[in-house]
């Protein structure tokens, strides 16, 4: 490594973009460090998982030999964040200790061989490539992520659905009680379905910025590659049949309800006060010209809004996972949202007016 000059922040920035996939309890003792390499006067940062590798590049203020070694993560972060901001750091290698120096500051840290650190081997095979704005790729995750599994036997549903093909990209997410999909305009060669871990899409929502700058996506039958802003993520994919969501969304519901988002929200929270941690229902009793949403407990409790809508039709009582409802008006951003409802054993669709691009699906629930 010999001796490497660099600013705090300069450092740091790459830094926390790597390591958010360390998890802090590893059976490998060298995933809890992250793979630092040099070469001239650029620095790259890698972290891995086994199933996720991120790496980052930075540059440093002296050029040098090339050289790599693996350092702790949580033990290097710490240690920059503590130090002033604006501080040139020092990193020297001595005897398979790196020190780390800032002022009269010293740390000296534990390393481990970089040829023991397991690097995730590029796919082989067919791909396909594709480059899209950072906010249109990190809008479809945000719109869709909430309702994927979390640790589900079906291991498939732990994870996001990204389909490729024709004019479009379309993401879809789902636990099996509620199914959220979202699409955008986007031509790509040939059509390609891949599932996308849980991880690695909450990492890449939190690395990709809101902004114009491209993304560019390859796509392989065993793995995913997400390039942006010097930042390199590759995933391994979930190996596994994704269930036909185009026979979950219903098209016949008749009851149509126009529905204030924020209103709609409001009332929701407000009901929810009154569920308990086991038992999450709200029934909704829908008469001509009115919406009463309703939230009783096993202490005889029960609070009840009444919101005005514009219906008239027969009436209907259904339930539903409060949750589930907050979920997805709390991650749209509109004005209006549109519910299809069929009978009291019929799932709900939400939509949004005027925005074919967006379906979110919720089972209802007996109360």
């Amino acid at each position: 490594m010999n001796t490497i000059k660099i600013n705090r922040e300069t450092l740091l920035e790459p830094l926390y973009a790597v390591s958010g996939i360390i998890e802090r309890r590893h059976t490998l003792p060298i995933l809890s460090n992250v793979l630092l390499e040099r070469k001239g006067n650029e620095i790259t940062i890698v972290a891995t998982d086994i199933e996720i590798q991120i790496s980052a590049r930075t540059v440093c203020d002296n050029p040098g030999d090339e050289k790599a070694i693996t350092v702790g993560a949580r033990k290097l972060l710490d240690i920059l964040r503590a130090l002033p901001e604006q501080s040139e750091v020092t990193l020297a290698l001595q005897e398979k200790k790196l020190q780390v120096k800032a002022a009269k500051s010293r740390f000296n840290l534990q390393t481990l061989p970089a040829e023991d650190f397991p690097k995730l081997s590029l796919a082989e095979g067919a791909s396909t490539k594709m480059t899209l704005q950072q906010k249109v790729l990190k809008e479809l995750f945000l719109s869709v992520q909430y309702a994927m599994a979390q640790q589900d036997i079906r291991y498939y549903l732990n994870g996001l659905l990204l389909v490729t093909g024709g004019d479009k990209i379309t993401v879809v997410a789902t636990d099996g009680h509620r199914l959220a999909l979202a699409s955008a305009a986007h031509k790509t060669e040939g059509t390609q379905e891949v599932i996308l871990p849980r991880k690695t899409i909450l990492e890449l929502s939190k690395l990709m910025s809101d902004s114009d700058d491209p993304v560019e996506v390859e796509l392989s039958p065993t793995q995913a590659r997400f390039s942006f802003g010097g930042i390199v993520l590759i995933s391994k994919l979930v190996d596994g049949k994704f269930p036909d969501y185009t026979r979950v969304i219903p098209t016949t519901h008749n009851k149509k309800l126009l529905l204030n988002r924020v209103v709609l929200l409001q009332a929701l929270q407000r009901a929810a006060i009154l569920t308990n941690e086991k038992f999450k229902g709200v029934r909704w009793v829908l008469v001509d010209g009115s919406l009463k949403i309703i939230c009783s407990n096993n202490e005889q409790e029960e609070a009840q809004e009444e919101l005005d809508v514009d219906y008239a039709g027969d009436a209907l009582d259904i339930g539903f996972n409060v949750n589930y409802l907050q979920d997805v008006l709390n991650n749209l951003d509109c004005e209006q949202v549109e519910c299809a409802l069929g009978d009291a054993n019929s799932s709900a669709l939400i939509t949004v007016p005027g925005n074919d691009n967006f379906k979110y699906v919720v089972m209802p629930m007996r109360i």
